[in-house]
């Protein structure tokens, strides 16, 4: 699976904002290549609102164990709920333990972001198509129901 698929099931959603920094735009420069995806049918970024998913193409400090320093490496990161969350890695997010190696094409624990219950999955592919976007879906909806209060 291609990074620019993803972005394109997360783009065919209704409301949907996506971030995407590249150099001159006055985003960070860690941040050039990545993508951000909120719901925000205004078009504008929600105040105080983190994305509900991302997706980044290389190694943030302290994530080495996804190794996006691969030529066309990328990680699909997902806000999850706790039943889900607990579903694919097994524990509740506080009970995260430190990231091993992540596998290709795997839903895990995020290396950063998984003791407040983010998944991940590092070059997804066929293995694990069906469920990143079936977690892409149901994180799109909570953030839907979100917006609606």
């Amino acid at each position: 699976m291609q990074m620019d698929e993803v972005v394109a099931f997360l783009e065919a959603m209704p409301g949907i904002l996506v971030l995407a920094p590249k150099a001159g735009d006055g985003s960070p420069e860690l941040a050039w290549g990545d993508s951000f995806f909120y719901f925000s049918p205004s078009g504008e970024v929600p105040l105080r609102e983190q994305p509900f998913a991302t997706i980044v193409t290389k190694t943030y400090p302290g994530e080495k164990a996804s190794r996006l320093d691969r030529p066309g490496a990328f990680r699909v990161n997902v806000k999850a709920s706790k039943d889900d969350f607990t579903r694919f890695t097994g524990h509740q997010p506080r009970d995260t333990p430190p990231p091993a190696e992540h596998e290709d094409d795997t839903v895990v624990a995020h290396p950063t972001y998984g003791t407040v219950g983010w998944l991940a999955v590092v070059n997804p592919g066929e293995v694990s198509r069906t469920d990143l976007f079936a977690l892409l879906e149901a994180a799109y909806e909570k953030a839907v129901a979100h917006a609606a209060k």
